[in-house]
């Protein structure tokens, strides 16, 4: 994956500006057609689910209390994960996006929900609301691509921390909850530009704290302690645990699909200088992917299953993201646009394979066969060893090589393809 102007075959230059403007219209059209139509089923809905979702957190804790017994332990355990997956994915991420402040009721209102998650909503709201959803996957602009820590794209500079990115996302993936506070908060950019104490920064390290203090609170000491006197203290303290790491991989796996995996374009900075809504919607529509999957797939990811969608109309309720799907899905064809979706196995793989390819130099990995395995990975030591001259350098000639490469594989495909099709 490189940035949508670099590349030869742009997915996007068979439109014209007056061809993206209409569809900017009819993708305003399914819009609206939603706000028209929201009402109590959509309010019943939400509803259900935010009750569905408390019963069997209650349900779990209880059961919990008597944690001692293996069985016990395997119920509460895998209910406590399903519950928090439901709250964290299906409620407090759309809730976040004022996708239900249309009801009026502050209960269920973005100014008001507080999630079971270690990051504060309103940072929460700023980073992803405002920062991500605006500047979706440009490069320098967009943050999670790659969460400041990794390189998942070739536009992105490679450098010798790279190598230790799949190590990297699989702590991310355990600890997902504190690795998003810890993004939201900006932590790594303040500490490297000095910025640790600035009052703002500050404060809301502060606020991040309170969050996490009270969160552990909750799941390491009240409930423990609540099953002290069955003997479940300890059984209690590790289903606790085991929950929020069954949630963390969960969602992790989710927004990986949703962002990272192969077919999913990335951008210039200078390509959103005065960008209209309808070029806005067309970089939502080739910068996400989506999940195929059964309504309950739907429902335990959030809808973000349906990526796509939510990128388009981030404040519309989430159920209704299934019904405008294939109206979405239809316009794609209409403009000779590719509609990325996979089934969830093949999807976080292709994300997970990314991460990992990107872990090394372009090039290095289609320039690199069984019979020059040493002198790569002499090259490599190079260019871990060597200054950012020396990597630029070094990459640029496995680029040139890769493509040759590949100019060479296609011509000698050429004949062959020509022969298939005229039998």
């Amino acid at each position: 994956m490189t940035v949508i102007q670099k590349k030869a075959d742009n997915p996007i230059a068979h439109l014209t500006k007056e061809d993206i403007e209409e569809l900017g219209r009819e993708l305003d059209a399914i819009r609206q057609s939603v706000l028209d139509t929201r009402g109590a089923d959509d309010a019943a809905y939400i509803r259900k689910v935010i009750a569905t979702q408390r019963y069997l957190e209650l349900g779990s804790r209880a059961v919990l209390l008597f944690s001692i017994f293996p069985p016990a332990w395997i119920v509460g355990t895998a209910g406590l994960g399903i519950a928090k997956i439901l709250e964290n994915m299906e409620i407090g991420h759309n809730v976040l996006h004022g996708q239900w402040d249309w009801m009026r009721d502050p209960k269920i209102h973005s100014t008001t929900w507080e999630w079971d998650n270690a990051t504060p909503a309103e940072q929460w709201k700023h980073s992803h609301n405002e920062l991500h959803h605006t500047y979706t996957n440009v490069i320098g602009k967009d943050n999670d691509l790659g969460y400041g820590i990794m390189r998942v794209d070739e536009d992105q500079p490679w450098s010798p921390a790279s190598l230790g990115q799949p190590f990297y996302n699989f702590v991310n993936m355990m600890f997902f909850e504190y690795g998003i506070a810890a993004y939201d908060l900006e932590l790594r950019g303040a500490i490297k530009s000095g910025r640790t104490k600035d009052p703002v920064f500050k404060r809301n390290a502060s606020n991040v704290l309170k969050k996490i203090r009270r969160q552990a609170t909750k799941d390491y000491v009240v409930h423990p302690l609540l099953s002290l006197p069955t003997g479940s203290f300890f059984t209690t303290l590790a289903a606790n645990a085991v929950a929020n790491v069954i949630r963390n991989v969960w969602s992790h796996s989710v927004i990986m699909c949703g962002h990272f995996p192969e077919g999913v374009e990335t951008f210039e900075r200078r390509s959103i200088e005065g960008e209209t809504k309808a070029e806005w919607y067309v970089r939502q529509m080739l910068g996400s992917a989506n999940i195929s999957g059964s309504k309950l797939m739907h429902i335990m990811t959030g809808n973000l299953s349906h990526q796509i969608e939510h990128h388009l109309f981030p404040d519309l309720p989430s159920n209704r993201y299934a019904e405008v799907a294939p109206q979405v899905q239809a316009l794609f064809e209409k403009y000779g646009l590719t509609y990325c979706a996979r089934p969830l196995v093949p999807q976080v793989y292709s994300a997970w394979h990314k991460v990992f390819r990107l872990s090394l130099p372009n090039g290095w990995l289609e320039t690199t066969t069984v019979k020059n395995i040493p002198s790569q990975m002499k090259l490599l030591y190079g260019m871990v060893k060597g200054g950012p001259r020396v990597r630029r350098a070094a990459q640029a000639r496995m680029v040139q090589q890769a493509r040759k490469a590949r100019q060479a594989k296609a011509a000698a495909e050429a004949p062959v393809a020509e022969e298939r099709a005229a039998a």
